[in-house]
């Protein structure tokens, strides 16, 4: 017997569905109130940090120009620094105040967000079965997902699952555990939420951290949710089944992806070697997934592509190996230049555009690709690949 399925079919499915495969079915998205555009970050970053260094502010305005973001959406607001200003004094040991601002702020981000998620699917919370909750912003006992359901009053008995520090593949973990849920506990639906902040990383520049500058530049704050279940009743709206789902760790890696948790917050360090590294390993990868289903003759360019967009140098590297039409990575693009890298949450935003581009098509009966891969790559290295099918298509 599944644990806790509450039983959802009615005998009747959505037309396109699949029967026993996890579907996203609804979309919810938030963000702090701090909008930062990138014309004005420069001018902003070095002010709040009080930092005068020509070379380095010489250094930050190019990397500006170089992500391709436009706009952010940040927790560090002027009234946080004037609460707490040993924020930006070099080697303060501020991870206590740190993590007393981001907690609440994930829990709040991940519960508006869920909340929208929840109102466009239509049907109440009590019907949510699980939670995966997931976020590298929060340090805590008990987690975020507690906070999470009692905030959005779920069920005492929903059942709630952790996914801790996984970096920018932590969305496409999450996907790949809600479906294992999904589909293991027939009738449930399971909530997805990821939420993070740069709040807790936050420091003034310094030449011998060159890697803040990159965050800086590119990195932003704000939540998503999803909904997803097996067997969509007529009354849901089904948009994309995860068929198949891969997980691969590089071995030799580990460096790369560098996040340590120190008495001055969390400290990342990316290796230049990053992009070059997915560059040399993404096709094997991709044709793992796609000869899980029998797709492994199908052309790239006949299918779609949700992949976080880490930076434009990844985008790029990745476009140029499997030979994609510049259409192809559309919906990367614009949520990167929309939001920025929101590490777990990005390719949420990613689907909600490809949703919404599908659905556009669908009504100027205009054909959309049915099959594609949801891609992330985190510290490890690790892939995260979902082998999905447009059911919108």
């Amino acid at each position: 017997m599944a644990s806790n399925g509450s039983s959802v079919s009615n005998g009747k499915s959505h037309p396109k569905s699949r029967p026993g495969i996890a579907t996203a079915l609804a979309f919810g998205k938030a963000f702090p109130d701090q909008l930062v555009m990138q014309e004005f970050l420069v001018d902003g970053y070095f002010k709040n940090t009080n930092c005068n260094d020509p070379l380095l502010r010489e250094k930050l305005d190019r990397l500006c120009k170089t992500t391709t973001v436009k706009n952010r959406y940040v927790v560090m607001s002027d009234e946080i620094l004037e609460k707490y200003p040993e924020l930006t004094v070099e080697g303060s040991a501020t991870v206590r105040q740190r993590l007393e601002i981001a907690n609440k702020a994930v829990t709040d981000m991940a519960v508006e967000a869920s909340q929208k998620c929840i109102k466009e699917w239509g049907r109440p919370a009590s019907d949510i079965t699980h939670v995966v909750y997931v976020s590298s912003s929060e340090v805590r006992m008990p987690g975020g997902d507690l906070f999470l359901a009692c905030g959005l009053g779920l069920r005492s008995d929903v059942s709630r699952v952790v996914v801790y520090f996984m970096g920018c593949s932590g969305g496409v973990t999450g996907l790949r555990v809600a479906k294992d849920l999904a589909e293991n506990n027939p009738g449930s639906r399971v909530l997805l939420a990821t939420t993070e902040t740069t709040l807790v990383g936050f420091r003034p520049p310094n030449p011998e951290r060159p890697y803040d500058l990159v965050g800086a530049a590119l990195f932003g704050d704000g939540a998503a949710a999803m909904i997803l279940g097996t067997d969509p009743t007529p009354q849901e709206k089904p948009s994309f089944e995860l068929d198949w789902a891969v997980q691969q760790l590089l071995p030799g890696t580990d460096k790369t992806i560098d996040g340590r948790l120190t008495e001055e917050g969390i400290i990342f360090k990316l290796g230049r070697d990053l992009p070059q590294i997915i560059e040399n390993n993404i096709e094997e990868f991709c044709k793992k997934l796609m000869n899980k289903t029998g797709l492994a003759k199908m052309e790239y360019n006949d299918l779609f592509w949700a992949v976080h967009p880490g930076g434009p140098a990844i985008l790029n590297r990745l476009e140029k190996k499997l030979g994609l039409l510049p259409e192809k990575l559309k919906c990367s693009r614009q949520a990167l230049a929309d939001f920025g890298n929101v590490s777990s949450n990005t390719i949420i935003y990613v689907l909600e555009y490809m949703r919404a581009q599908s659905l556009n098509k669908a009504a100027a009966k205009d054909k959309d690709y049915e099959w594609g891969l949801i891609l992330a790559f985190g510290p490890g290295i690790t892939f995260e690949g979902i082998l999905a099918r447009n059911v919108m298509a």
